[in-house]
């Protein structure tokens, strides 16, 4: 099938937040208490800059989250849920190992698209975009729903058994939960104009969830975030600048070009540093974490979603995702 495409592009965003808001202090308070552990006082607000986050109810899923945000963005479009004929559901979180929870999103919003997932850490949700931009101009696809619902909360482990572990769970801290949806369809003008990714699979073990594979596939122990964040952010401090050079000698575009830039972010320190390493001016990014923390995926949505509203047509945004593996993508969308 051949395409008449020639653009694609963002036509309407949202998010969706869990009620439920825990402090950071609250957390910590939380976990030394269950651990019988004398944590330094105030340790993870210190070392994240998270002030607080949202996390969902027990009964609350992944999925949940993604049809909030779904039927909202569907909303906001006047669009019909059977007016899609592609749901990804994108995200580093999922209801379940099988069946794919695309098919709880789209039993839950009545669509009849074609529904699959796509996971790769917390690039999943950019990676969804770029493959429904895809099958678009592929011909295989004329609006594409692209979900994510993410509960990374659920794992933080509860207790500690020391310093050291507290070190190497400390990433998992940083977690909050969140679901977004975006609205991927051809645009007369603007849309998505240039999308790079740069990967190094080397760096594999130096943090995730290890368990619920063939690997680890039952019991606790790997269900719970582990990793080295000093190694992770050394890793991407190297390679990071070398995309986004990239990124601007293909497009010939600088941050005074960018209404926004939008950067998947993990705590406020190393948010300072990206922008610090990049150049990027202070005041071209949508700052989260503070009070929403790691949202995985959804951190890129969420923040998109929180934009969108103040932008106009043919202003121009930059993505850039960051994910465990580890992979890096950027993405440069237009307003249309």
């Amino acid at each position: 099938m051949t395409s008449t495409v020639a653009r694609v592009g963002i036509t309407a965003a949202a998010s969706a937040l869990p009620d439920r808001e825990v402090t950071t202090a609250d957390l910590q308070q939380r976990v030394a208490a269950a651990s019988g552990l004398p944590l330094p006082a105030g340790m993870f607000v210190q070392a994240t800059g998270i002030a607080r986050r949202r996390i969902a109810a027990d009964d609350e899923y992944a999925s949940d989250l993604a049809v909030r945000a779904a039927r909202r963005v569907l909303e906001r479009a006047g669009c019909d849920a059977l007016d899609v004929d592609l749901l990804l559901f994108a995200s580093a979180s999922r209801d379940m190992v099988e069946p794919a929870t695309a098919h709880v999103v789209q039993a839950a919003l009545g669509s009849r698209a074609h529904a699959l997932d796509v996971t790769n850490a917390c690039n999943s949700f950019l990676n969804g975009i770029d493959l429904a931009r895809s099958m678009i101009l592929a011909g295989r696809a004329q609006r594409a729903l692209v979900v994510t619902g993410e509960t990374p909360t659920r794992a933080m482990r509860p207790t500690l058994d020391g310093m050291a572990q507290a070190r190497s769970a400390l990433a998992g801290y940083t977690f909050g939960d969140a679901g977004a949806a975006v609205l991927v369809e051809p645009v007369a003008a603007g849309g998505i104009l240039d999308v790079d990714s740069e990967t190094h699979s080397e760096h594999w073990a130096v943090g995730g969830i290890f368990g619920g594979g063939s690997r680890h596939p039952r019991g606790d122990e790997h269900t719970y975030f582990t990793g080295d964040g000093h190694k992770l952010r050394t890793v991407f401090e190297k390679i990071g600048p070398g995309l986004l050079e990239r990124v601007a000698y293909r497009t010939g575009l600088g941050w005074d070009d960018y209404a926004k830039v939008l950067v998947h972010q993990v705590t406020v320190p190393y948010l300072r540093r990206f922008a610090e390493v990049a150049g990027v001016p202070a005041e071209k990014l949508e700052v989260t974490v503070p009070e929403l923390g790691n949202m995985a995926s959804a951190s890129l949505g969420v923040q998109l979603a929180r934009v969108r509203d103040r932008l106009r047509p043919g202003d121009r945004v930059l993505l850039v995702g960051l994910g465990g593996g580890v992979s890096l993508m950027t993405m440069v969308w237009e307003v249309s």
